[in-house]
C-alpha cells in the first residue's frame, strides 16, 4: 500500500532583523507563482509573515490557546454537542488562513507558564494534519531552532540560514548550524543565504568568515532599496516587482535548488 505523498519542507532560520522573515515570504511567492500548493508556517513568535506577505489572519494558535484556557478558568463549557477535543479542533482550524495560492498558519505569541511547550505542541498537530495537502511548506524559524529541536517539524528537507553581510551575523548563523550537529538533526541539506550585500558583491573577509565557520554558501542576495520602500510605505516587502534586484537574485539560488 502507497502512503501519501510528503511535501517538501523548507525551514529558514536565522537572527532577527537580517531580513530572514522577508526572504521567507518571498520564498512561499516563488513556490506559489510556480504552481505548487504551498503552506507557509509562521514559527516565530516574534516574527510577522503575514505582513511580510501582506494576508490579513483572524487569530493564532496562541490566541486560540488563551481563549480556552479561559474558558477552563471561568468554567465555562464547550458548546452543547462537542466534546473538549473536539471544540479545541474546531477553534484549531480558525488559525488556517487560506489564500488563492497558498496558505498561512501562524503561531503566535502566548502568555504564562508552560504555554510555549503546549502551543508548539499544537503547532506539531496542526502540520501533521494539514501536510498532505501541500506539495511545500515553507516554515520561518526563530534562531533558536526551538521547534526543529523539540521535534515540532517533520524531517527538513531544506534548512536555509540567513545572514546580513556581517561578522556578527555569519557568526550567528555558524552557531545555529552547530547547534544543527549537536541536535542531530540531519536536514536533507543545509545551506547559507547572505543578504543585503553591497550591490550583490561578498566581501572578501565575509567570505573567510563563511569558511571559518564552515558554512555551505548556497549564493549571495543584494541590498534593494525597493524592500526598504516597501516596508515603511506599509506594503508588503514580499511583494517588491518581480524585476527587483533581490527577487532577480533569489530567483537565481531557489533554481539551482531546483525548486
Amino acid at each position: 500500500m502507497t502512503g501519501k505523498k510528503q511535501p517538501v519542507l523548507i525551514a529558514v532560520a536565522g537572527k532577527g532583523g537580517t531580513g530572514k522573515t522577508t526572504i521567507c515570504g518571498m520564498i512561499v511567492r516563488y513556490l506559489a507563482a510556480n504552481g505548487k500548493r504551498v503552506l507557509a508556517v509562521d514559527a516565530d513568535p516574534n516574527s510577522n509573515l503575514n505582513e511580510v506577505l501582506g494576508v490579513e489572519i483572524a487569530t493564532t494558535l496562541g490566541n486560540i490557546r488563551e481563549t480556552m484556557v479561559g474558558r477552563e478558568k471561568s468554567g465555562e463549557p464547550v458548546p452543547a454537542g462537542m466534546t473538549k477535543q473536539e471544540y479545541a479542533e474546531f477553534m484549531m482550524g480558525d488559525a488556517l488562513t487560506e489564500e488563492d495560492d497558498y496558505d498561512l498558519l501562524v503561531m503566535g505569541r502566548t502568555q504564562g507558564a508552560g504555554c510555549y511547550c503546549y502551543v508548539n505542541g499544537v503547532l506539531k498537530t496542526q502540520i501533521d494534519r494539514y501536510s498532505g495537502a501541500y506539495d511545500y511548506i515553507v516554515v520561518d524559524n526563530e534562531a533558536g531552532l526551538e521547534h526543529i529541536s523539540r521535534g515540532t517539524l517533520p524531517h527538513i528537507d531544506l534548512l536555509l540560514l540567513v545572514s546580513d553581510c556581517s561578522r556578527r551575523g555569519i557568526q550567528a548563523v555558524g552557531r545555529v548550524s552547530r547547534m544543527v550537529i549537536d541536535l542531530n538533526l540531519r536536514p536533507g541539506m543545509t545551506g547559507l543565504i547572505v543578504n543585503r550585500a553591497p550591490s550583490g558583491v561578498l566581501d572578501p573577509g565575509i567570505a573567510q568568515e563563511i569558511e571559518r565557520e564552515e558554512l555551505s554558501l548556497i549564493g549571495v542576495l543584494p541590498q534593494d532599496e525597493n524592500v526598504y520602500k516597501y516596508d515603511t510605505s506599509g506594503m508588503p516587502s514580499a511583494d517588491v516587482p518581480e524585476n527587483s534586484a533581490v527577487k532577480t537574485a533569489l530567483r537565481g539560488i531557489l533554481s539551482s535548488l531546483e525548486l
